[in-house]
Order: structure tokens, then sequence, then C-alpha cells
């Protein structure tokens, strides 16, 4: 049985490691499945682990990650003071996270955790093996419902709906990434989810330096949108809604295909005659941060989404955001209004008035994005959500005398990501 468990996020005094001062607390065994890989290049749970293992290894857990080889290869065995290992899978659209959470899983079993922790729906299939078969108890994130994502076949839908229903049963507890979700997990299953949400870190904010050789754009002159280019993100309604709208503003689509080649020449071919839309495939790192730097605006058109972190990211660089209004975006932004326009879900007419809506006012847009700057940055903790979810995992353990231990620091040499 799931044990419940309901938490909020909030704030806490940390210290640099991100432990509240004066504390000491039981050493814990971690391990991560779901994910692709440390450290996070791209993809919202990739960032989302890379996040919390290492907050949860600076408090002085062991914590360790399981990784892809399809993300690229593991440059060291530890990172941010997580341990990384990579095991084998088989890298096709279909097999590649079932396979590799199958092998992780059973690399973990040898290694008795306290705590198996799944991220993901579909990872979540072989729950069942540490749950009755060790004494390691389960934690599974749900970041999104996977089962509704438009790029899957039928049989993977299938696939992906036995994994929803087992995630309302076999885990020992699950944390919903947004109040929504948590709300579904109660409204479907009659089972508790903890809602502990993403955070988001402070900006780096970075100057022009390569998106005017490399994109022709010009800093203050360009919307964004940031995402994998999937049929629920919508980047072709951005398109033929921006296509509507008079403005010298460009349209900077950041991202690349996830098994959507399809779909992705189809939003090429929406904008084919535009000259005012640019694709600059995936971005990471610093070139990531200048785009984010310098856009006049964000665009989240998604139409499913756990709580995207490209939309907290956006928040937190002060950008006007334009975003539709399903559950997630709503609750982030809370209101239509300056610096935070929501536009029906789908309606490319609703979208394409909250985009002239951005560029008719631009000085009124970004005061109303300074302001929900600074709601997003209180609310939206990494520091906030480590510590919760620290708390489900030691709620979820049998009594008995703690092993007290003092938050590790990390070596000198080791890397800071």
């Amino acid at each position: 049985m799931a044990v419940p468990h309901q938490v909020t996020g909030g704030s806490h005094p940390v210290d640099q490691h991100g432990v509240e001062p004066g504390t000491e607390h039981r050493r814990l065994r971690i391990a991560m499945i779901g994910q692709k890989g440390m450290p996070a290049t791209y993809g919202g749970i990739e960032r989302h682990v890379e996040e919390l293992a290492s907050r949860l290894a600076a408090r002085g857990h062991d914590v360790t990650v399981y990784c892809r080889p399809s993300y690229g290869s593991v440059p060291m065995d530890r990172y941010r003071g997580v341990r990384l290992r990579q095991v084998r899978t088989v890298a096709s659209k279909h097999l590649d996270a079932i396979v590799h959470s199958t092998t992780s899983t059973l690399a973990a079993m040898r290694d008795r955790p306290d705590i198996v922790h799944y991220h993901g729906l579909g990872p979540g299939l072989v729950a069942p093996l540490p749950r009755y078969l060790a004494r390691s108890k389960v934690v599974l994130t749900v970041h999104g419902l996977d089962q509704q994502r438009a790029k899957w076949s039928r049989l993977a839908q299938t696939v992906l709906g036995t994994a929803h229903w087992l995630s309302g049963y076999v885990p020992d507890a699950r944390v919903a990434v947004s109040r929504g979700l948590a709300n579904h997990y109660q409204t479907r299953f009659g089972s508790s989810a903890s809602y502990i949400p993403n955070g988001v870190g402070i900006p780096r904010q970075v100057p022009a330096r390569q998106i005017g050789p490399r994109f022709n754009l010009t800093p203050g002159r360009y919307l964004l949108m940031v995402g994998r280019l999937v049929p629920e993100k919508s980047a072709d309604l951005l398109v033929r809604a921006f296509r509507q709208v008079d403005t010298d503003l460009r349209l900077a689509i950041v991202g690349g295909s996830s098994f959507s080649d399809d779909f992705v020449a189809r939003v090429r071919a929406e904008a084919v005659d535009d000259p005012r839309v640019v694709f600059t495939g995936f971005a990471y790192g610093d070139l990531l941060a200048e785009l984010y730097s310098n856009a006049a605006g964000f665009v989240q058109p998604s139409r499913l989404e756990g709580l995207p972190l490209t939309l907290l990211e956006a928040a937190s660089y002060g950008l006007p955001v334009v975003a539709s209004d399903i559950t997630p975006h709503v609750e982030v932004l809370a209101t239509d209004g300056p610096g935070h326009r929501i536009f029906r879900d789908g309606d490319a007419d609703d979208l394409v008035r909250a985009l002239r809506q951005v560029a008719a006012d631009p000085d009124a847009e970004r005061t109303g994005a300074k302001a929900l700057r600074d709601r997003v940055g209180a609310e939206y903790t990494w520091d906030a959500a480590t510590a919760e979810l620290e708390a489900l995992y030691l709620s979820l353990l049998p009594a008995r005398k703690p092993q007290l231990i003092r938050p590790r620091r990390r070596p000198r040499s080791e890397p800071d990501g």
C-alpha cells in the first residue's frame, strides 16, 4: 500500500550545500532510474534529476543515477557528488526507455538501495520488480501523462496506458510535479501523490555574441519557443498564428526532432515563405542562456505538459510569457495579463490576439513579467523540492536508529556542473 504523504512547495533556510542549518540526518542509498543521464544537456527530466540528485548528495546521501549510452558517453564516474552508472539498452524509439529501465533496475537491486526512484510513467513499468522482490521502497515521479503524447503509436500508447494504471497502485509513493497531476491521481485512482514542483535557478545572463552571426537574431527583437518538436508542443500552431501578426519581431524556434521527423518537416513547411521564422535546432549551455537573455518574449503553446521547466526558466529571465491555458501553465501564470498572457488551448485566433498584445506594448509586458519573475523565483526552488523529497523518502522507511551524518562537502577537484 502506498504511504500517504502530502507536501507542498515552500522556502527553507539553507546553507551553500542546500542543507538546513544545524540538521543531521540518516544516510540513504538512492537509485534514480528513467532519466537519460547526467550531466543534463537537454530534457526537463534530466535537469530535474540532476538538480535533485546533486542536492541529495550534498545532504550526505549516496545517490546513483543510471545513464543511457544514447545520451552520450559518461565523462566520469561521479558528477556533482552523484555516482553515474551507464548500463546497456537498445537504442530505438520504442525499446530504449523500457530496456534501459529494466537493466538499470536489475543493476540497482544488486546494490540494495533504500529507495528506487523512477522518473516517468514508462520506466515505472518495471517498478513491480523492486516493489515486490526487494526491500527497497519504490517512488515514482509523474512528469506528465505520457500515454497521451501524440508521437506514440497506438501500441505504444496502450503500453503507456498500462504504465499509467500501474503508477496508481504499485509505487510506495508517487510524486507529482504539478497540482493538476496530483489531483489526477486522487480522482482517477484514489491514491495520494505528493506535490513537489520543479524548481528554477538564478538565470545566467549572457550577452549577445552567437545569435547574430548564427541566426541573424537581434537582441530584444525576437520571440522564443524552446522544446522538442513533437505534436503536443504545438510549434505548428505557433507558426500559423505568428504569420498573422504584423510585426518586425522574429520567431526563434529552439529544438529538434524526438522521433518526430515527419512533424518537424510539417512545421518547417508552415514557415517556408516567412523569413521571420528561424529554426535553431537544439541549443544548450551558453547558447541557450544567450537566447533566453536577449529575447523579447517567450511562447509556450503546448497542449500537454507536466510542469515545464522551460516556462519557469523563461519567467526567471523576466521574459513576457504567452502560454496555452492548460492546467500546469495556469498554475504558474495564474491569470491573463501584461507579462503573462494566456490563450485558449489549440485556438490559433486567440494565440494571435496574445502575440499582438505582447508586440504592441513591450514596456507594459516587461513590467508584468518582472512581477512574474519575482513570484516564480520565490515559489519554485530546487532546495525546497530537495528537502520535501528527502522527507518523503524518510517517511517510507521503517523506524530504526538513524545513522547521523553531516552533509558531504564536494572536493575542490570535482566539477560544479
